[in-house]
């Protein structure tokens, strides 16, 4: 086949293209320009100079042509804006998935398409079958680098034409047969952070953009203990940096209404049931079965649950074990074993 490989700078884009090639696809690799971030060290984030020169590196060395398509007006536009405009809210995004919903994997995806490519091609660590007349998307080989909470929303027509080579492999794979072709991404570091905040500061990128906006903190007996510049600064969760002293308690924030931070004890971030739209089915229909296991963070587990559809909109009822500090804007995504069934964006969670 004819495949276009996203080629960010890491070792996981590098191997899939090196793999691609092995198996004789006709292959070409593009670099993503989206954020425009400093390079603070090398794996710090993503979209540096130092990414795309490692991507022309393993170009080279694949003996594969490279380009660079700049997405970073629609990036910028789909994520970055819509990150900034749910902080306001007070609701906390997921930029990654949002990234991969309409940047890129959906719409990479899509121009792949339309200029000839037979399949797209990323380094993420899911695994595709076909079984049952539909496609599967499947946790990956190396269940620590498992990826398939970002891609839930992908449909039955994307992954026809999609190839995801490294989630056969497990991460010291992956590095070890990077090494045996000399590449240079072998040993390179993950990437961290929020690639347009490769500073880990969410509420330096966010306090030039959304401004000061005095709000106070409220106890559980609805008591002012103390007042604050913006409660985009705060997350369903936190603890750190609240800036309340002198209680009996530690304090965590168990909700956000407008300007107003609530703040409770641990205990009252215990979640029994949620609520979510938007949600993508895999399979294009929702699963036969009521159970299922769902996830409320990227590297958390899935937990037993019973499900309830309504149109776009799910509830999800945990029934044995019962997550701690769920987030509206987050997404829920729904497992049946190591299957992924699809997700939704959070709305409700008590």
């Amino acid at each position: 086949m004819k495949v276009l490989v996203a080629l960010s700078g890491g070792v996981d884009s590098s191997m899939t293209a090196a793999l691609l090639c092995d198996a004789g696809h006709d292959v070409t690799g593009v670099h993503l320009k989206m954020a425009s971030t400093r390079p603070e060290g090398r794996g710090r984030g993503c979209c540096t100079l130092d990414d795309a020169r490692d991507a022309r590196r393993v170009a080279d060395a694949l003996g594969i042509p490279c380009y660079v398509w700049d997405l970073s007006e629609a990036f910028a536009e789909r994520v970055v804006d819509d990150f900034v405009t749910e902080y306001a809210a007070g609701r906390t995004p997921n930029p990654c998935i949002r990234c991969n919903e309409r940047v890129k994997y959906s719409a990479l995806l899509a121009r792949a398409r339309a200029v000839g490519f037979d399949a797209l091609a990323t380094g993420h660590h899911v695994r595709l079958r076909h079984q049952g007349g539909r496609w599967r998307l499947r946790r990956a080989a190396d269940p620590a680098k498992d990826q398939t909470y970002v891609l839930y929303m992908a449909t039955q027509d994307q992954l026809a034409h999609t190839l995801w080579p490294a989630g056969e492999h497990t991460k010291a794979d992956l590095r070890a047969l990077a090494a045996e072709r000399g590449l240079v991404t072998a040993s390179k570091p993950d990437s961290h952070d929020i690639c347009f905040i490769p500073s880990g500061d969410v509420a330096s990128f966010l306090r030039p953009r959304i401004g000061a906006r005095a709000g106070t903190f409220v106890g559980p007996g609805g008591e002012v203990l103390g007042r604050h510049d913006g409660a985009y600064r705060f997350t369903i969760g936190q603890r750190r940096g609240l800036g309340l002293s002198g209680l009996d308690e530690p304090l965590y924030v168990t909700g956000i209404t407008g300007e107003t931070v609530h703040v409770g004890p641990r205990t009252a971030l215990e979640v029994t049931d949620l609520e979510a739209n938007g949600v993508s089915w895999v399979a294009g229909t929702p699963p036969a079965a009521p159970m299922v296991g769902a996830q409320v963070r990227y590297r958390g587990r899935p937990l037993p649950a019973r499900l309830d559809v309504d149109g776009d909109r799910i509830r999800v009822a945990f029934s044995d074990e019962y997550p701690s500090g769920v987030a509206p804007g987050q997404a829920v995504v729904l497992y049946d074993g190591g299957e992924c069934l699809g997700g939704a964006t959070i709305t409700r969670a008590a």
